[in-house]
């Protein structure tokens, strides 16, 4: 695994004046470790990290399984190790209540769900306050929370906190992590 993801606290930042989402993410030191450009016009989503902006090293791929899909799978893949990490899986229709994703391991079994955090925060959001309201979304794994994926408030650009800092028992991939941060941010920024 490429070092950039044994940090246990990221800043993911979508630049706002681009025709592509562009992502940049941070550790705690303030250094950019990793680099995304969503690819334009792209029908079945195809996106693709980097160690940096170079885009030499290609470090994770986030590749939909289907063409516009409402309950899209995401396959999240690891290209140094040519193996596929977890999958995320949007639950189509309740999401646009409240979002929901299920993650689920390599072979496509459940193993937790990635949600945004609470159902009365979600219909604010979504029917009054719209981005004046920042999203926060929790990662379970079983019953343990162990991920948070908090929304900073900023009316210029978007910025979401990731915080794997309450995994002691490391069941989360922080490459699955990452990979979820970013299709929150693409999915917000399509919906923006």
């Amino acid at each position: 695994m490429h070092p950039a993801f044994q940090h246990r606290q990221y800043l993911l930042k979508r630049q706002v004046m681009a025709l592509t989402g562009k992502f940049r993410i941070y550790n705690p030191s303030g250094e950019m470790v990793m680099f995304s450009q969503q690819k334009m016009f792209k029908l079945k989503e195809d996106i693709r990290i980097y160690a940096d902006e170079t885009r030499t090293q290609e470090i994770l791929s986030i590749q939909a399984r289907n063409v516009l899909d409402f309950a899209a799978a995401y396959d999240v893949v690891d290209p140094l190790l040519n193996q596929k990490v977890d999958v995320l899986r949007r639950k189509g229709f309740s999401s646009m209540i409240q979002d929901e994703w299920q993650v689920l391991d390599a072979a496509d079994q459940p193993i937790g769900v990635l949600r945004e955090d609470s159902l009365t925060l979600s219909l604010l959001r979504r029917l009054l306050l719209g981005s004046l309201l920042p999203q926060n979304y929790d990662i379970l794994i079983g019953q343990g929370r162990v991920a948070d994926l908090k929304q900073r408030f900023n009316l210029f650009r978007y910025e979401l906190d990731v915080d794997f800092s309450m995994d002691n028992a490391q069941k989360l991939d922080h490459r699955l992590g990452i990979a979820a941060a970013i299709l929150l941010a693409a999915v917000e920024g399509k919906q923006s």
